[in-house]
């Protein structure tokens, strides 16, 4: 353990690759961080990176930085249990995505034509992403670890590359109707892992839907969610000025001061 390097503020990238390491150390170590493996720490690395887009759409910059550090430590812990693993280590993770970006931006690194657009530019690494997979499934490289939607929106998008898609979002609506009626119809008979099955199938449409009004459905949900609470917290404002919590209304009350929070959003946003 260099003690010297840990405590140096100016230590930078190698100070912060020494810290990982003492705290895996199996005889001095941390006892939780030495305990964990790849599975255990990955739903952290999730967690982490959504924080920091939490952070952005807030526009939360002083959190932002310390949220970007957090991410960074992910990456530094999984190399970190790379390395004593023999696989690889951090200066072989730095090498990788250098290359990839050089490789990937001739426009920028290299002598290729710099007059196209931004969409060009995504179909360029598209095509080369491709490239670098080889032959392969239509539907192979999609991350089975990304969230739902957006695992959805990808596949949907690799499937219409080669023409497997709804012309417009009239029939994508249509269909989305026709699986809800199913759901809602079917119910009553069917078993508690059918009614997953035809939920599973409704959320795959309104992702597909998500993708053909160039939503991204998962911002979508979190400004959702965003939303819910800003408005029920509203409600818990009004209700404890009269010395009560939710649980001493009623939905019809609460639907009411629901209605006045919606009014009052849409007078901000006039104002604003």
């Amino acid at each position: 353990m260099d003690d010297a390097l840990i405590h140096d503020p100016d230590g930078g990238m190698p100070r912060l690759l020494a810290i990982m390491a003492a705290l895996r150390d199996p005889q001095a170590g941390c006892p939780w961080d030495v305990e964990q493996t790849f599975a255990t720490i990955a739903p952290y690395t999730v967690e982490e990176a959504y924080e920091v887009a939490d952070a952005i759409e807030r526009g939360a910059w002083g959190e932002l930085r310390g949220e970007l550090g957090d991410l960074l430590f992910q990456t530094v812990y999984h190399a970190q249990m790379a390395a004593e693993a023999g696989h690889f280590g951090f200066a072989d993770v730095v090498q990788g995505i250098s290359d990839k970006m050089i490789a990937r931006h001739p426009h920028v690194f290299g002598d290729a034509a710099r007059d196209k657009t931004a969409a060009d530019q995504t179909r360029d690494w598209e095509a080369a992403k491709a490239a670098e997979r080889g032959p392969a499934r239509v539907l192979d490289g999609v991350a089975l670890g990304l969230p739902g939607l957006t695992r959805a929106v990808k596949l949907q998008a690799r499937a219409a590359r080669v023409g497997f898609d709804w012309p417009s979002t009239d029939e994508v609506v249509a269909k989305i109707a026709e699986e809800a009626a199913e759901l809602v119809e079917a119910r009553e008979r069917l078993t508690a892992v059918e009614v997953e099955e035809e939920f599973g199938d409704l959320l795959f449409v309104i992702a597909n839907l998500a993708r053909h009004l160039q939503v991204d459905p998962e911002a979508a949900l979190r400004a959702a969610n965003a939303k819910f609470t800003r408005r029920f917290n509203r409600i818990e404002d009004w209700l404890a000025e009269t010395g009560r919590v939710p649980a001493d209304s009623g939905l019809a009350e609460m639907d009411a001061l629901w209605n006045r929070a919606k009014a009052e959003e849409k007078a901000r946003k006039v104002s604003d």
